[in-house]
C-alpha cells in the first residue's frame, strides 16, 4: 500500500508567504518552487505526491499531466476545478493506500474527509515540510556524513579496516 498526498497547488501557494511573494513576481516560479519542495518531501517521507493546479478558466484548456522530479503534476481542463479533480482522485486512490489532501479550503477539507481522505491544512503541510528537512539533516549528521558517498554509510569498524588497507599501499 502506498501513501498519497494530493496538494491543491494554488491554495498552498496563496497560503505560504514565501510562495505568495514568488507568485506576485512570476506564477511559474511559484509553481516550480512548490513542486521542488514537494519532491524533497516525497523523497524523505517515501510517499507519492500529486500536485493539482486549477486551470478551469483557461479557454480551450484540455488539461495536462506530467512528472517533475518524481512528483505528478496535473493541470485541470477547462471547466474542471482542482477541487473536482482532487475529489475524483481521492475516490480512485483510497483503495490503493492512505490518501491525504493538503488544502486550506474548509469546504474541500470536509468533502474529501467524507470521501475517506485525511486533511492537512497549508499551515500543517508547511510544518511537515520543515520537519522533514530537519529529519533529513539529523539523519545525515547522525551518519557522520562527510560529503563522500560511501563513508556516511559505513560502520565504524568497516571504516577502520578500509583505512588500514588504504594506508598499506
Amino acid at each position: 500500500m502506498v501513501d498519497f498526498l494530493l496538494v491543491d497547488g494554488y491554495n498552498i501557494i496563496h497560503a505560504w508567504d514565501d510562495l505568495k511573494k514568488l507568485l506576485n513576481a512570476n506564477i511559474e516560479h511559484a509553481r516550480i518552487r512548490l513542486i521542488d519542495l514537494m519532491a524533497d518531501y516525497q523523497a524523505v517521507k517515501g510517499i507519492k505526491v500529486i500536485v493539482v493546479f486549477d486551470a478551469h478558466l483557461v479557454k480551450g484548456g484540455s488539461g495536462s499531466r506530467g512528472n517533475e522530479h518524481g512528483v505528478k503534476v496535473i493541470f485541470t481542463s477547462e471547466g474542471e476545478t482542482a477541487d473536482m479533480l482532487i475529489e475524483k482522485l481521492v475516490s480512485q486512490l483510497k483503495s490503493k493506500g492512505r490518501v491525504t489532501v493538503a488544502t486550506s479550503d474548509w469546504a474541500e477539507q470536509r468533502i474529501v474527509f467524507g470521501f475517506g481522505a485525511v486533511r492537512l491544512s497549508a499551515r500543517e503541510l508547511a510544518r511537515e515540510v520543515a520537519q522533514s528537512k530537519d529529519d533529513l539533516a539529523r539523519q545525515i549528521e547522525s551518519n557522520n556524513y562527510d560529503g563522500s558517498r560511501l563513508n556516511g554509510y559505513l560502520d565504524e569498524n568497516v571504516r577502520e579496516i578500509l583505512e588500514r588497507i588504504r594506508r598499506q599501499k
